[in-house]
């Protein structure tokens, strides 16, 4: 029987390292999937992701029973990226173009594009990286939260910190900045 984020947390506050290595093992993926989303590469994907299991250890103590563990260190991953784009400049463009965001939300779906397609899709890869890039980090956390990750609003608000209402203001900033910079685009295709 597999044991619930609580029951680990539980035992990891006891003492017990292979607890806090079955929650590291169990969110691991879904925490570099965010991270990834939200640095645009894989390094520092990577080193979010290992500072935010390192946050978390050191304060496990501090996570009551208000919240799910999950919900927790899905705040702590996205206050990591938060911090880590804020502190230098976003590197979405050096992603290498075969990442995750570009097969997931990019491509276009059909059998066998044209080769005009493709010239269409790569124009709005570069345009939706470099409108992710003129996003808050705290916009970019929200989009990404809620769009690519499939969080209410409510747990958007609670993943960053915020009321459900600047969640849901923070993805509608983003939602409209990135539609008004890929409206051009979209107004070329017709």
């Amino acid at each position: 029987m597999e044991l619930t984020d609580e029951a680990l947390v539980a035992k990891a506050r006891a003492g017990e390292a292979d607890a806090f290595r079955a929650l590291v093992e169990r969110h691991s993926h879904r925490l570099f999937r965010l991270a990834y989303r939200m640095t645009g590469n894989q390094e520092d994907a990577e080193d979010v992701v290992q500072d935010s299991f390192l946050r978390a250890f050191r304060r496990l103590d501090q996570l009551d029973g208000r919240g799910s563990f999950g919900t927790w260190l899905y705040r702590i991953a996205a206050n990591c990226s938060v911090d880590l784009l804020s502190a230098r400049k976003p590197r979405f463009e050096g992603s290498s173009g075969d990442g995750e965001i570009d097969d997931a939300v990019l491509s276009l779906p059909a059998r066998g594009p044209s080769p005009e397609r493709f010239a269409v899709s790569s124009q709005i890869r570069d345009r939706l990286k470099e409108a992710m890039n003129e996003l808050s980090p705290a916009e970019r956390a929200a989009f990404v939260l809620r769009h690519f990750e499939g969080m209410r609003i409510e747990e958007v608000g609670r993943a960053l910190g915020c009321c459900g209402n600047a969640a849901k203001h923070s993805v509608f900033r983003a939602v409209h900045k990135l539609r008004r910079a890929l409206e051009p685009l979209a107004n070329s295709a017709r």
